[in-house]
C-alpha cells in the first residue's frame, strides 16, 4: 500500500509539474511575441509619424522645388534642401572613402599578420573607439582640426567637408573594422592551404584568395558604416559650419540633412510648413537607412546561399 501511495504521489506531482511547466513555456513565449510585436510597432510607428507630418509640407512646396532648389530660407517660405543632401551624399561618400579603405586595411592586418599581442592591444582600441561620445569627436575636430586646416590654408574658415569627413571616418572606423576582421577571420583555412600549395606568397594569397570569399561581410561592414555616417550629428554639426549653401569646394562651410534639422528643430512651429520641412528632411534620411538594411539583406541572403 506505501509503494502504491508513493507511486501515485510521484505521478502526481509529475503532473502538476508538467503542467507548471507548460503553463510557464506558454506564458513566455507570449511575452516574448508581445515584445516582438511592441517592437515592431515602435518602429513603424516612427517611420508613419515622421513621414504622415513630412508629407504635408507638399501641400506648400512642390516635390520638384523642395528637393531640386538650394535656397533655404523659412523667414520667406522658401525650402529647398538640395545643399542639405548634396552635402549628406557628398560628406558620407568622403567619409567611407577614407574610413572604409583604412578600416579594411586594419581589418586585414589584424587577422592575417599581427601578432597576438598587438591583435589584443588593436581590439581592445576599438573597443574604446566605440564607447566614445560623438561630441568628444566633434570637439577633437573644433579644437585641433580647424585651426590646422585654418593655418595650412590661410583663406579657408577651416570648417566645411574636409575636417567633417576626417571626424567621420574615424567614428566609423570600429564598425568597418570589427564586421571586415569577423569575416576576413572566418574564411576556411583550406583555400589559404590551396592556395600556399601553388606557390603563392602570403601577401598573394590574402588579397587574391581572402578577400574575394570575405567580401560580402565586408561590404556589409561598409554598408552598416554608411548608415552610421548618414544618421551622424553632433560631430558633423560642430565641425561643417552649418550653412545652407551648394559649395564646390572642401573647405567652404556647407550643411547636411542632419545637422539642418538639429539647427531649425527649436525655432520652428509644430504644424508649420518649416516644421513639415525637417519632418520631410528626417524622413528621407529613415527612407535612405531602410534600403541599406534591405541591401545588408539582401546580401546575407546570397552569402547563405
Amino acid at each position: 500500500m506505501k509503494m502504491e501511495q508513493s507511486a501515485r504521489y510521484v505521478v502526481r506531482r509529475k503532473e502538476r509539474t508538467s503542467i507548471v511547466n507548460s503553463i510557464v513555456d506558454n506564458s513566455m513565449k507570449y511575452l516574448l511575441l508581445l515584445c516582438a510585436l511592441l517592437t515592431v510597432f515602435i518602429v513603424a510607428s516612427i517611420i508613419v509619424y515622421v513621414s504622415k507630418n513630412g508629407i504635408n509640407v507638399f501641400k506648400e512646396i512642390t516635390v520638384e522645388g523642395f528637393f531640386t532648389s538650394d535656397y533655404w530660407s523659412p523667414d520667406e517660405g522658401e525650402f529647398g534642401i538640395l545643399a542639405f543632401w548634396r552635402g549628406t551624399l557628398i560628406l558620407t561618400l568622403l567619409a567611407i572613402t577614407i574610413g572604409g579603405a583604412l578600416g579594411v586595411l586594419c581589418a586585414i592586418y589584424m587577422s592575417k599578420f599581427a601578432p597576438k599581442k598587438i591583435r589584443e592591444v588593436m581590439k581592445f582600441a576599438i573597443d574604446i573607439f566605440v564607447g566614445i561620445p560623438s561630441v568628444v569627436y566633434g570637439f577633437i575636430g573644433l579644437t585641433v582640426i580647424v585651426p590646422l586646416i585654418r593655418e595650412v590654408f590661410p583663406d579657408s574658415t577651416g570648417f566645411g567637408f574636409l575636417p567633417a569627413a576626417i571626424i567621420l571616418s574615424i567614428m566609423i572606423l570600429p564598425t568597418v573594422i570589427s564586421i571586415s576582421e569577423a569575416s576576413i577571420s572566418s574564411v576556411d583555412k583550406s583555400y589559404e592551404e590551396a592556395s600556399y600549395a601553388l606557390g603563392a606568397t602570403k601577401v598573394q594569397t590574402v588579397f587574391s584568395v581572402v578577400l574575394p570569399s570575405a567580401l560580402p561581410g565586408i561590404i556589409t561592414a561598409i554598408i552598416l558604416a554608411m548608415a552610421r555616417a548618414l544618421g551622424e550629428t553632433m560631430a558633423v554639426q560642430m565641425v561643417i559650419g552649418n550653412t545652407p549653401q551648394v559649395v564646390n569646394s572642401l573647405l567652404e562651410p556647407t550643411i547636411t540633412l542632419t545637422t539642418g534639422i538639429v539647427m531649425d528643430m527649436g525655432s520652428c512651429e509644430f504644424g508649420s510648413t518649416w516644421s513639415n520641412a525637417l519632418f520631410m528632411m528626417a524622413t528621407v534620411l529613415l527612407m535612405v537607412s531602410i534600403l541599406l538594411i534591405l541591401i545588408i539583406r539582401l546580401i546575407q541572403r546570397r552569402q547563405v546561399s
